[in-house]
């Protein structure tokens, strides 16, 4: 590239000052040029230098190699401001509908290069391993070298429906909870860690497992079809209290609370898509939690 410079200038001092480098320096990259191919590629002359015909051939491929380099660091400058391609994630199912798909839909729109590919999975998936962009963690960080940003926290509450509750009855306290059949998931316990509002102290409760369940949704749907009481992290039950379909039980207690976070691979500075859909998460998720 040193030499293509020097023989579109004509001069080495042209082309050094165009580099920001000395004279001697340029006349050094070409020399070693040369000695590489074995063949001179500029006849130096008082007047400057000129191409010998192995120079002219280099010098087109030279400037075929200069568009394609030029191409490289565009699509590095331009990957911070629009990017795309595959964006594979990875989340809990309780995160799918409310935080990470309206998420993602605003991503997308911001950035319509991107190319989402969502892992919905309640098991903890690694990066590098799946090949993923990121992935949202619930619970416990586990211990790696990856980068983790806060979303918040994540909390467990009792709930079900207003036909299961007319069918037996409403429970007052958390003990009362015991007395129900219980939907439970495959990663939760009969003895339930719980906290009670305004006390730092947790206990457990021994609940009574009607069936049991691999994902979230189809807890939430057992619960709909009035079957049982279900144990839900708050921002996926907070739609259902809205609307009706599912009632806050005993509303003075929660079960296990989760941090939650975003996790990336990137040790510097990640690219622009990952920060702005960290951002949308935190904003989705904190209008969901109670």
């Amino acid at each position: 590239m040193v030499f293509a410079v020097v023989a579109k200038r004509g001069s080495f001092t042209q082309a050094a000052a165009e580099l920001g480098t000395t004279k001697s320096a340029v006349s050094q990259q070409v020399k070693l040029l040369e000695n590489e191919i074995g063949e001179r590629v500029l006849n130096r002359t008082t007047r400057g230098v000129a191409l010998t015909a192995l120079g002219e051939k280099i010098l087109l491929r030279c400037e075929l190699l200069q568009d394609q380099v030029n191409l490289v660091f565009s699509d590095i400058a331009n990957a911070g401001i629009a990017p795309k391609g595959r964006f594979a994630v990875t989340f809990p199912h309780a995160l799918a509908s409310n935080v990470v798909v309206p998420s993602m839909e605003q991503l997308c729109t911001e950035f319509p290069g991107l190319e989402p590919e969502l892992l919905v999975s309640d098991s903890t998936m690694d990066l590098v391993t799946n090949s993923l962009d990121v992935a949202i963690h619930a619970g416990e960080l586990p211990d790696s070298s990856y980068r983790a940003l806060p979303i918040g926290m994540m909390a467990e509450i009792f709930c079900a429906s207003p036909l299961y509750l007319n069918r037996t009855s409403t429970p007052k306290t958390a003990e009362d909870l015991c007395e129900h059949r219980w939907i439970a998931t495959s990663w939760q316990h009969r003895n339930v860690s719980i906290t009670r509002i305004g006390s730092q102290e947790r206990t457990s409760l021994n609940l009574t497992r009607f069936a049991q369940v691999n994902t979230m949704p189809c807890a939430i749907e057992m619960a709909l079809h009035h079957m049982g009481i279900v144990l839900l992290p708050d921002v996926a039950a907070k739609p259902l209290l809205q609307s009706g379909e599912l009632v806050h039980l005993v509303s003075g207690v929660t079960g296990p609370n989760w941090p939650v976070h975003t996790l990336h691979a990137y040790q510097n500075e990640k690219p622009i898509h990952i920060t702005r859909f960290h951002q949308l998460v935190c904003r989705h998720f904190s209008g969901l939690t109670l």
